[in-house]
């Protein structure tokens, strides 16, 4: 089994082009404060505006008993959503879902909030 040459040459043409998962790349990968269209080419999982009318920007999770958002479809956000292990305690609602309005804080689930 030996590979036809016009594929051993594409495969060798792509290698290169192909990103390390670690660097930084133009569309994914991005670090705070680098513009985005969705969550999901930040480095930190949150793609955020600050208005409508804004550019949204790579910014960090949100931390215990920060303002959040839970997940979105549309992958932009008025609120980040909470680092890991923690939950977006937040009133969900269909029109909140559709507006992305429905803001919750971030706690820790195993309550050691104090609570």
């Amino acid at each position: 089994n030996v590979l036809p040459p016009c594929l051993l040459l594409a495969l060798l043409l792509l290698v290169p082009a192909l990103p390390a998962p670690h660097e930084r790349g133009l569309i994914f990968n991005l670090d705070t404060g680098e513009l985005c269209l969705q969550s999901a080419q930040c480095k930190s999982g949150c793609c955020h505006r600050r208005s409508g009318l804004s550019l949204a920007r790579c910014a960090p999770k949100a931390a215990e008993l920060q303002e959040c958002s839970p997940k979105s479809i549309y992958g932009v956000y008025y609120k980040c959503p909470c680092e890991s292990g923690l939950t977006c305690d937040a009133d969900k609602s269909i029109v909140g879902s559709i507006t992305n309005s429905d803001f919750g804080i971030c706690k820790d689930p195993r309550g050691s909030d104090g609570s």
